[in-house]
């Protein structure tokens, strides 16, 4: 699944990646004070050169400053990827998919004078064909911007802030967008690095993370400048029913308030932030970081991993078939970005890692632990200050009731069964900016045990075999 980081102001793909090297942008709580904002006449004025502006297609004729001084950004990304599978899997060969992403934004004091308040909507079109469905079939997606092809809504929902310090959104929301985020993270391809597979395992329909999203109320709290707390309710099953999640919400426009509750709750915790701008604070002599620490329930029904509800194991002969059911589901998850190195207060290298860890019962999940961790270097040659190169792992491991099952299943019905154990994802990656508006980003993955070790359709007997992936994104911003 894709995780992307949508701005108030500009949606953006968060797997893209970031030039940013202090905290998440999207997290940042919403400017009231008015007098820590430059006036127009003070921002310096936007490139309007082909190869020096944020957009391809610029200003449009001034629309684009017409609609803003009435409060309306329009944005539009394209995502195109072609990844290639080498070794295991299914089936070796390439795949192609992408994904337009349509936002419109409202800051309602410019447009109508209701201070503090924002409108937010965006459309996904999706298309071509995942490599992970097609030859993979590993539990951790190459790309987060695989997807089902569709034209569907994502979000909608309106923010109003009371001051500077609280926030509340209501409607539908992709919590991809402002939980479990490691900023570092989100410079790698593989979907883990953006919504965990752990959650994306776990959770019905994958939870509500792109491609789809749920119906909710989030609230942001700064207590002080270095700390922020979120927390929100939301549809606990964004697609129910039986079948594939994607289609059973094909448009997007299931607006659901009858599938459970899902509660998430986030302490975001930032060190040595530069100070806003335009403040004339000094900034502060450390590595900036930020830290986190938070927790999601469900309290849906989920089926037991091993056994039934005579407490037999389903794969004996004697089990009735029905698992037995646990109600309720939940995680504990912690997340770090740190600044290890860099050049200088205001140089653009820099050296940054991030660790993210999760666990989840596993009587009733199919993952009961997953982390990753890497490290990211920004501007890694003279002269490419806009490049991030990175190396990552993340580690999915499969509940031990899964694997008793497995267990099970070789003794009563199938010798020799595998027995899935773990997935480890390790990732390589390049992102060169062309432009301000072009990103290109260059690809090695390489995937052990895929699935945990599932057996291998295509060779009785054999698990899955070790899969090496190459691929290139192109992501370019209108």
């Amino acid at each position: 699944m894709i995780a992307l980081a949508a701005s108030a102001a500009t949606p953006a793909y968060a797997q893209s990646g970031s030039t940013t090297t202090t905290t998440d942008n999207q997290n940042a709580a919403p400017a009231w004070n008015a007098d820590a904002i430059p006036a127009p006449s003070e921002a310096p004025a936007a490139p309007t050169g082909f190869w020096e502006r944020s957009n391809l297609l610029g200003d449009m004729g001034g629309l684009r400053t017409l609609l803003g001084d009435h409060g309306v950004t329009f944005s539009a990304q394209e995502t195109s990827e072609l990844y290639g599978n080498f070794s295991g899997g299914l089936s070796k060969g390439a795949s192609y998919n992408g994904a337009t992403q349509f936002g419109l934004s409202v800051d309602t004091d410019k447009a109508f004078g209701l201070k503090g308040g924002t409108f937010f909507v965006d459309a996904l079109q999706i298309h071509g064909h995942g490599i992970t469905a097609a030859r993979l079939n590993s539990l951790q997606a190459v790309s987060g911007v695989e997807a089902e092809a569709s034209t569907r809504l994502w979000e909608l929902w309106y923010q109003q802030a009371f001051s500077d310090k609280f926030d509340v959104k209501v409607g539908q929301q992709s919590l991809d967008q402002e939980f479990i985020i490691s900023q570092y993270a989100s410079t790698f391809a593989n979907a883990t690095f953006g919504w965990p597979v752990l959650a994306a395992t776990d959770l019905p329909a994958g939870g509500p993370a792109y491609p789809l999203s749920s119906l909710g109320v989030r609230l942001r709290f700064k207590p002080t400048d270095s700390m922020t707390i979120l927390g929100g309710i939301f549809d606990g099953n964004p697609a129910p029913g039986n079948g594939d999640p994607q289609q059973l919400n094909a448009s997007g426009t299931q607006f659901n308030l009858h599938n459970g509750a899902m509660i998430i709750g986030e302490v975001q915790y930032a060190i040595n932030q530069p100070p806003a701008s335009g403040s004339g604070a000094t900034s502060p002599a450390g590595l900036p970081g930020t830290y986190k620490l938070g927790f999601w329930y469900n309290n849906n029904r989920f089926a037991d991993q091993h056994l039934d509800t005579n407490g037999i194991s389903l794969a004996s002969s004697a089990s009735n078939g029905v698992p037995a059911e646990h109600r309720g589901n939940f995680s504990v998850y912690a997340v770090a970005d740190q600044i290890v190195w860099r050049a200088s207060a205001d140089s653009p290298q820099s050296v940054g890692v991030f660790t993210r860890v999760m666990g989840a019962p596993g009587d009733r999940n199919l993952l009961d632990f997953n982390i990753n961790a890497g490290v990211v270097v920004k501007a890694p040659f003279k002269g490419r200050d806009n490049d991030s190169a990175g190396l990552a792992l993340s580690y999915a491991n499969v509940s031990s009731s899964a694997s008793a099952l497995d267990r099970d299943i070789g003794t009563f019905k199938t010798p020799g069964y595998p027995v899935r154990s773990a997935e480890t994802v390790i990732e390589a990656t390049y992102q060169y900016q062309v432009t301000p508006w072009w990103l290109l980003q260059g690809e090695l993955q390489y995937i052990f045990h895929p699935g945990g070790g599932i057996p291998d359709p295509n060779n009785n007997g054999a698990r899955i075999g070790n899969e090496a992936v190459a691929g290139l994104r192109t992501v370019v911003t209108f």
